[in-house]
This record gives C-alpha cells, structure tokens and sequence, in this order.
C-alpha cells in the first residue's frame, strides 16, 4: 500500500491534539485517524500497535530534531563533557510538548512497553554520542551508551516535575549528572595508573577488551571478537 511520506507527520500531528486528555490510547489513535482525513487502513499500516507506535514516532521525531539542532551548533569551543549536557539539553528543547512526554513515560512505564521504552532512551545515547563522533568500537561502546541513558532517563523525570523558570534547575541538574560520571571516568583512569589495581583486573580487562560494538548486520548488541572463527 503506498502512502504519501508526510502521513505519519499528519497522524502524530493529529494525535498530540488528544494525548493530554487520552493518553497514547486506542482512543488518541481514533481520534487522530478522523482529524488527519487518512483511511483507517492506511493509518493502521502506519501503526499497527495504534497510538504505541505515534508514540514511538513521536520519541524519534524529537531524536531527529536534536541531532539537526546539534550538526547545527558550532561545539568545538566546549569541553566534551560540556557538549553531551548540551545534547541532552538539546533533546528536551526539541520536545515542544511536555504532557506528550509526560503520557509517554507513563505509557513505556507499563511491562509489556518496557521494552520498547529502554530501546528508545538507548536510542537517544546513541544518537548523541554518534552525532559527537564517538568512534568507540569495544566495550566502551556500551559503557557509554549505558550510562548516557541513566542520566538522561533520571534527567527527563527531573525536567517532567521542573517548575523553575527557563527550566533552569534541569540544566543545573544536567551539570551535576555529568559531572558524577566525569568522577567515574577519572576513577577508572586512576586505576588504571595503579600498578597493584591494574593487575588485578588485568583477566577482566582482557575477556571485555573482545567485546565489539554491534556490526551494521549484527542481531545481536554486540559481538565476541575471539581466535574461535565459530565464537
């Protein structure tokens, strides 16, 4: 079925009309559907889980905003801790609508959406530390990602509850995260300068120095890079 490429814009468009009084709910995606015009076929092949998937779609709208606004900064002035707040900052700028984000927290909260609620926040980590050129390959791929979607998931909930001017106290509070794992990081590299602490993890450091970030193919997050050519 072919559909024009705007359709989905239309859709979620439609939808964030209703999100503050129905959620992402069957009811949101009903309502979406008869104010955009669309034939409800079309919409469903848009979305088969309904207003999940507006919601999804409206997560990655936000995701594709924040990338364009960060290509368009100049960051080389800033220090790299001070250009990942500045993307986190970014992306919450880019969400024009914070009962939408409100709902959707709610919504991804739920068990049978956890799922896709952690893959979205993951999303979110990745696409900032590619868009700052993060060239990591092993394990730290991960670490990154991993601890870029703790703060950035304890940042939005602070953001949601923010009643400070400019929002202000979030970006202070952005500060404050990213300087707990700037610590983590010095920690890590003390220990490494440790001869005594270094040798001790010398067997860990060397099973995680196989892990490989995930190929352009890879079905899983990530592959062993061992001797074994059937590892």
């Amino acid at each position: 079925m072919d559909t024009a490429p705007n359709d989905l814009d239309r859709l979620l468009d439609a939808a964030l009309l209703h999100v503050a009084f129905d959620g992402w709910s069957p009811e949101t995606f009903v309502a979406a559907i008869a104010d955009s015009g669309l034939d409800p076929a079309v919409a469903q092949a848009l979305c088969p889980r309904g207003a999940v998937d507006l919601a999804v779609a409206y997560h990655l709208r936000g995701d594709a905003a924040m990338v364009a606004r960060m290509q368009a900064e100049n960051l080389s002035a800033l220090r790299y801790s001070e250009r990942v707040a500045f993307g986190i900052r970014a992306r919450l700028e880019a969400a024009d609508d914070k009962e939408a984000v409100r709902r959707g927290t709610t919504l991804f909260a739920l068990p049978q959406h956890a799922a896709d609620g952690a893959r979205l926040v993951w999303g979110t980590a990745d696409a900032i530390w590619r868009t700052l050129g993060d060239t990591s390959d092993d394990v730290n791929w991960y670490t990154k990602r991993a601890t870029l979607s703790a703060v950035y998931g304890s940042t939005v909930l602070y953001w949601l509850g923010d009643q400070s001017e400019g929002h202000e106290a979030t970006w202070a509070f952005i500060d404050r995260r990213i300087e707990n794992v700037m610590q983590i990081e010095k920690l890590k590299a003390q220990v490494r300068g440790n001869k005594f602490l270094s040798g001790l993890m010398a067997g860990p450091n060397a099973i995680l120095s196989r892990i490989r970030a995930p190929g352009p193919r890879a079905d899983m997050p990530g592959h062993w890079h061992g001797t074994d050519p059937n590892a």
